[in-house]
């Protein structure tokens, strides 16, 4: 199915677990590979789905000194966008409770930016997903921020986890988006690449 990347050895730079996990869904051999220090800064100037493409790319040109002729690197960055708002990885746990208290009652964006890169070419692709949040009460916000680990996530939640069954009222988009990796856009990329 994937005769095209047989000559590929494929490179997940991703620290992230949802999306390692999504990856070997796909049945494709690869390895994880980060690079330390990578600046995840982007232009102020930048909203919405440019935000993720733009670090995607940032992300996967960090590896291009160090990328073999026979290596594919996979880089992805998430972001949650809501009323003009990007919000990345909360600092804190105060910042999740509020970031949750944003999202409460309301429609979010999740924006995946994806980079497939080898040493002479690179493709990016974005994913949108529109998630409508139930009113979560403060009790309901202070449980999920206490017993899950949401500074890790964009936008402080990750839909596979208890708040996503409690909270999501509507999706349109890519479940597998809002986890981090738009999967079947990445199959679809992979296969012409």
């Amino acid at each position: 199915m994937f005769d095209n990347l047989k000559k590929y050895n494929i490179v997940l730079a991703s620290n992230s677990p949802r999306r390692k996990e999504l990856l070997q869904r796909l049945g494709l051999p690869f390895r994880v590979r980060t690079l330390l220090g990578v600046d995840e800064t982007w232009p102020r100037e930048l909203r919405g789905a440019d935000v993720p493409r733009y670090l995607s790319r940032k992300k996967a040109e960090a590896y291009r000194g160090s990328l073999a002729d026979n290596e594919l690197v996979i880089t992805a960055d998430t972001v949650v966008c809501i009323d003009g708002q990007v919000l990345g990885k909360p600092q804190n746990v105060n910042e999740a409770r509020l970031m949750l208290r944003q999202l409460s009652g309301h429609t979010h964006h999740v924006y995946t930016g994806v980079t497939v890169m080898t040493v002479s070419k690179s493709e990016t692709i974005c994913a949108d997903t529109a998630v409508t949040f139930a009113t979560l009460s403060d009790e309901e916000i202070d449980y999920y921020v206490d017993n899950y680990l949401p500074l890790d996530k964009a936008g402080a939640y990750g839909i596979q986890e208890w708040i996503g069954l409690v909270a999501v009222e509507n999706l349109q988009g890519s479940f597998h988006n809002v986890m981090g990796l738009p999967v079947q856009r990445l199959y679809t990329l992979l296969k012409r690449f």
